[in-house]
């Protein structure tokens, strides 16, 4: 039984809505255990009172049938209009459907419009803030999970080291990286494999491009792999041979900042605190303006999840809460250096997913 859905089954009582709809497909990997991505087709999952069904395209019936913790399936042929076969699925269920519940961060306006039209034109509730507080605790088996992608974020940073040259470029060492992990079984990445030499890392969600590595400057790496259904993410900054005494120093500022905000990780105490435990080891450097971005966010099935670990938010952390911690500095088109580790809170501290050491690693290379 997915007790996912079972809570999500709780909303239907506690908000007396007559259904919930989901089509986000990570969100129904999550609460049925089917995973599939249908693309421009239609996939669905259905909450009622005292029942739920699941609607799939044709093609990914029966690999639902095999999988899926929902038994009532129902599906469509590319020739049909798939509202209509819902619409009398609802009906044949001799209720009305006055109050449903919607995700309004992902609803297409004509998804939206075509479900208004096969129920009662009824009130909408946003339940995007309910999904993630279920999505927000996670389970030993999403841990277990996350634990494997985790290693294989590793295995990624153990590759992309060991393809550093002088002369590669940046989206050679992407493609080596990617096309070796096809090799191990992971077949997708949580986001854009970031490789960013020297300069090109000055610009926090910067592009690989045709950048070609060069003697004595920073690497840095931000990649993360699905395995399992559920995601990693990892950056570290290496030296590739020997580099300026600012760039050792504002590394080791960075590092600071990252190892001291994750040593204050446990229950009780608040994203924002951890953001300015960060951003003070930052600023009391002189280098506050350049740490332009939130400390972390949260990560499961998704990279980008429920809590963002902000300055001045207030959100209290809870043992089985998984989150980045990846402070920055980056001074533009001349160096930038972030360190990350991803997270799960246990009673009296945390365990990082990713272990390839933080402390400054110089490659030499030739």
């Amino acid at each position: 039984m997915n007790q996912a859905l079972e809570r999500l089954k709780q909303t239907i009582h506690e908000h007396n809505l007559d259904l919930l709809y989901i089509d986000d497909p990570s969100l129904i990997g999550y609460f049925t255990d089917f995973e599939s991505e249908p693309h421009e087709r239609l996939l669905a999952l259905f909450v009622l009172k005292d029942r739920a069904f699941l609607f799939t395209p044709f093609l990914e019936e029966n690999d639902a049938h095999s999988v899926s913790s929902v038994p009532d399936i129902l599906s469509y042929k590319d020739e049909e209009n798939p509202w209509e076969i819902i619409q009398t699925k609802l009906i044949s269920f001799n209720q009305s459907y006055q109050k449903i519940g919607i995700m309004e961060n992902n609803l297409t306006v004509d998804r939206y419009n075509q479900l208004l039209s096969i129920t009662d034109n009824p009130k909408t509730l946003d339940i995007s803030n309910i999904i993630q507080s279920i999505q927000l605790i996670k389970s030993k088996t999403e841990f277990n999970k996350m634990v494997i992608a985790g290693k294989m974020a590793d295995k990624a940073l153990e590759i992309g080291i060991n393809t550093l040259k002088v002369g590669i470029s940046e989206q050679e060492v992407v493609a080596e990286i990617e096309f070796q992990l096809k090799k191990l079984g992971i077949s997708e990445m949580s986001f854009q494999t970031m490789v960013l030499f020297g300069d090109h890392a000055g610009s926090p969600h910067g592009t690989p491009g045709a950048r070609k590595l060069k003697d004595n400057e920073l690497v840095l790496f931000d990649l993360g792999v699905i395995a399992e259904g559920y995601t990693s993410d990892v950056t570290r900054t290496f030296a590739f041979g020997e580099i300026s005494s600012e760039a050792a120093s504002i590394y080791d500022v960075v590092l600071k900042a990252q190892e001291k905000a994750q040593a204050a990780v446990k229950p009780g105490i608040t994203t924002g605190v951890l953001d300015n435990i960060a951003r003070t080891v930052i600023e009391e450097a002189g280098y506050g303006d350049y740490f332009t971005h939130r400390l972390g966010h949260g990560l499961g099935k998704t990279v980008h999840e429920y809590p963002s670990l902000s300055k001045g938010s207030t959100m209290e952390i809870k043992e089985g809460m998984c989150f980045s911690l990846e402070p920055g500095i980056y001074i533009e088109n001349k160096i930038g250096v972030r360190i990350e580790d991803c997270v799960y809170v246990t009673s009296d501290g945390c365990i990082p997913f990713t272990h390839t050491p933080k402390k400054l690693t110089s490659i030499t290379k030739k």
